[in-house]
Order: structure tokens, then sequence, then C-alpha cells
């Protein structure tokens, strides 16, 4: 398998440490366009798809490997050995902020720092622990799915991206979505919403930089400071930007607050 094709991945920049970005669930290597050129110069930027989105190779889904986020963070680091890249500063956004804990604790010698925007280990509430669903409300949420796809990816998507007042970043979520294969989606979806890595946590060394937007429905607040106490090196920094994506929304604030952490 040619590891470069499956994962469609593209890498541009002048600078020799790797800035490496992962994409959310239902959503492409694109969503990073507004927040890439501003570390171009300093850095080699790799993007890519997880396989079963955007470009990436669909024929490489395995539901076997992809039933965990462990399949998606062996990817991440077999990109890495494939491109031979070493201290990496891993950019991801929502699940991708799990995929990329996973990898460095995996393979910690490959990270220099993590930078998670919107992570959670666990969108499930819990006795103790507000995730933010109740895990009916996720069921409920992927029957929807398995029954009208399109229909919920226009429902949730203006939800999900928040801004109502920026209807046009909530049809380019849905968009997004519905350019995803719905068995595959639904798929992900389901080991998404459904995973549990809050015992992970506390096992990553790498620094990392918690970045939390303000009412967001799939990451609330209460999430990133779970997610700030349970990783010992970390930062978190509270964000001006409100809804799920501010790599779309608030792009500058988004690249101000990746700055400050990195110089």
């Amino acid at each position: 398998m040619d590891v470069l094709k499956r994962n469609n991945i593209n890498m541009f920049g002048k600078g020799e440490q790797a800035l490496m970005f992962g994409h959310g669930f239902g959503c492409d290597q694109n969503m990073w366009r507004f927040v890439t050129p501003a570390f171009q110069q300093q850095y080699k930027i790799v993007l890519f798809d997880h396989v079963g989105a955007g470009n990436s190779d669909l024929k490489a889904y395995d539901t076997n490997k992809y039933g965990s986020l462990q399949g998606y963070a062996s990817d991440i680091l077999e990109m890495c050995v494939e491109l031979d890249l070493e201290d990496v500063i891993f950019v991801g956004h929502s699940v991708s902020a799990m995929m990329g804990v996973l990898s460095a604790i995996r393979e910690p010698a490959l990270f220099s720092k993590l930078i998670l925007i919107g992570p959670s280990p666990c969108y499930i509430n819990d006795e103790n622990y507000v995730g933010g669903f109740d895990r009916a409300d996720v069921l409920s949420m992927l029957a929807y799915m398995e029954h009208d796809y399109p229909l919920w990816a226009d429902t949730f998507a203006p939800l999900i991206m928040g801004n109502p007042d920026k209807p046009s970043l909530g049809e380019e979520l849905a968009q997004s979505f519905c350019n995803t294969d719905p068995d595959i989606a639904r798929h992900f979806a389901q080991v998404t919403f459904l995973s549990d890595n809050r015992q992970d946590l506390p096992k990553l060394e790498t620094k990392t930089l918690i970045m939390q937007c303000a009412e967001d429905i799939i990451a609330p607040t209460e999430v990133g400071n779970y997610v700030h106490h349970a990783i010992r090196n970390s930062t978190l920094v509270q964000m001006e930007a409100t809804g799920h994506c501010p790599n779309l929304s608030a792009p500058l604030e988004t690249i101000a607050v990746i700055e400050a952490y990195l110089n």
C-alpha cells in the first residue's frame, strides 16, 4: 500500500520541522486552507486525509482496522515513518486530537508537541464527567444518520459549526459531510462518538496545547478543562471563537494562539 496515496498526503513549506494537520469527522485537509499559509515559511506543512475522507484511497477502508481510533493513530505513525519525519508538531482538530494523543503515547520520540483543537476523550456524560451528550442522544443521532444521512448533515452541520451569523460556514460543513461516503461516515461517527480515551490522557508525556472554543456543543468547556487536568504537561487556552471549527470560523485567532504557543 502506497501510504502517500492512501492518505492523499500533500507537503509544502520552506521549514525543516514538520507541522502535521489532522482534520475532524466528515472533513478533509481542505479545512486547514485558512491556517496553513501562516506557517509555510517556517515549517514543513504536512496535510493528509484520513482513510475514508477527502481524496484518500477508499479501497483502504477496513471496518476492523478503523473500528477504533487506534487504527487512525497507526496511519499517522506510518505516515511519519514513510516521510522520515521527526520532532513532529501534530495539530489535531476534534477527533483527530485524540488520534494525535494515541500516536504520541505509542511513539513519543516522533513528536515534539501536540496542538489539540476542540479535543474530547469521551463525548458521553458519565457520573462525574460532562462529555456533552447522554448515551441515548448519541444512539439517537447515529440512528438519524442511518435513516437519512443527507438530512442529518443539513441539520447537524450548522449546530456543530456554530456562528449562525455566518450561515455559509455551516453550509460548507454540511457539504463536506455529504461528500463523504455515507456508510463510512456512519461507521466513523459510531467509532468517534462512542469512544472513551479518558484513561489514555495521563499516559501522554508530550507537551500539549489545548485550544478550547466557547459555545462548542461537541466539546464543551468542561471537557477542555478535563483534558487539561488529565494531561500533565499541558497548556489550556480559552478562545474567543465560538463553535467547534475555529480553523474555519476564526482562522486569525487560531493562527495567533498556535503561533504564541510555538514561539
